[in-house]
């Protein structure tokens, strides 16, 4: 089954929520929605199962139009962020629930739910009541009563965000094997990046109700097409600078000159952005900053604004002027306010954007891993 979405648009009391979404998405795929709260992704999935209605545009399942088709005519499952069981049903009964909905032989409904338990790992608790159960044990269930329908549309809104950390490290690791396993089109909405990497699969980036862009999700961090989509694919938020190209030079809104290297050194001269992610920059101290060496690293004057240690990670929030850098460093970093520093960049870890947004040179693998 391929769902697609030709030219999506939504607009409530005037106000646009999707705007002119074209997407194509395959059978047995997993796709990624990704975007910061308030982005679009619930609205989105809400017009492909069919509970809206676009303001324009069409929606077809396997080339077919049902784009005024009510939810109840589509074969479609939907697993929300709040734990949705029934709490005086075992787990079975909340699993077998759909099936019993639409009259399933009861020889059927056996079979699939010891499927989709034993797919989830619920088998030693289908007798037990959903309060009895973790939080992850309750979001399994909510998952298998989705996948025991067997719908060719299968939409997961944020599904683990109402877990601790390691019941989402536990799923996410699972759901791939989980989605593989069937013929349906997955859809999941999601805030983190980082999870988006971990899933795989395809992931489309959305900014205010808009896709920025949608390829394989490692393609698309890697090489994302606008500063836009650079912005939601990472975290920490992407350092942006924004410079002047003059000759062999770099001039930084701070007043810094340095000599263009990398892309820039490419690139007529103009107005650009370069974007940096967090774990791309170095920080030193002066002193050490002054011993290193390095092939045309990108050498910044900073002063260090905000220390958080996280463990086995550092935050160094930095100024620059008037600008913020935000670098995630190995290690407990304990740096002082004010305490003056040098954050050096390998060029070949920049992506470049001009002036209206879009890349200049895709960033190479091994830069934007």
């Amino acid at each position: 089954m391929t769902l697609e979405l030709d030219h999506v648009s939504l607009r409530v009391r005037g106000v646009p929520f999707i705007k002119d979404v074209s997407l194509q998405l395959e059978r047995g795929s997993l796709n990624v929605l990704l975007g910061a709260t308030l982005a679009g992704k619930t609205s989105l999935m809400r017009l492909m199962a069919g509970l809206d209605a676009p303001t324009s545009g069409r929606v077809r399942m396997e080339g077919r139009d049902v784009t005024g088709l009510s939810v109840k005519k589509r074969s479609v499952a939907m697993v929300y962020q709040q734990f949705i069981n029934y709490p005086s049903l075992t787990v079975y009964e909340n699993i077998a629930s759909p099936l019993r909905v639409v009259g399933l032989p009861r020889a059927e409904i056996e079979a699939r739910v010891i499927s989709a338990a034993k797919l989830l790992k619920l088998e030693p608790y289908l007798q037990r009541t959903p309060l009895a159960l973790s939080g992850g044990q309750q979001q399994r269930t909510a998952i298998a009563r989705a996948l025991v329908k067997r719908a060719d549309l299968v939409l997961l809104d944020e599904p683990l965000a109402n877990l601790d950390y390691k019941l989402r490290e536990e799923l996410r690791e699972e759901l791939p094997r989980i989605f593989a396993s069937t013929g349906a089109v997955f859809v999941y909405a999601t805030t983190e990046p980082t999870e988006a990497l971990l899933l795989g699969g395809h992931t489309a980036t959305l900014l205010e109700g808009a896709v920025t862009q949608f390829g394989p999700t490692a393609e698309v961090y890697r090489r994302p097409a606008n500063l836009a989509t650079a912005r939601v694919f990472s975290d920490p938020p992407l350092n942006a600078l924004r410079v002047t190209k003059q000759g062999h030079t770099v001039l930084m809104e701070n007043g810094t000159v340095l000599p263009a290297s990398g892309p820039l050194a490419q690139v007529p001269n103009g107005v650009y952005t370069i974007g940096v992610r967090a774990h791309h920059l170095e920080v030193e101290d002066i002193a050490t900053a002054e011993r290193m060496t390095g092939n045309g690293l990108i050498r910044l004057g900073a002063t260090i604004a905000v220390t958080e240690v996280t463990g086995s990670e550092s935050f160094l929030h930095m100024d620059m002027g008037q600008e913020r850098l935000t670098a995630l460093v190995a290690g407990v970093r304990r740096l002082e306010p004010d305490a003056p520093v040098e954050v050096l960049i390998d060029p070949r870890h920049i992506l470049l954007f001009g002036a209206d947004g879009q890349a200049i040179a895709p960033a190479r693998d091994a830069a934007a891993a």
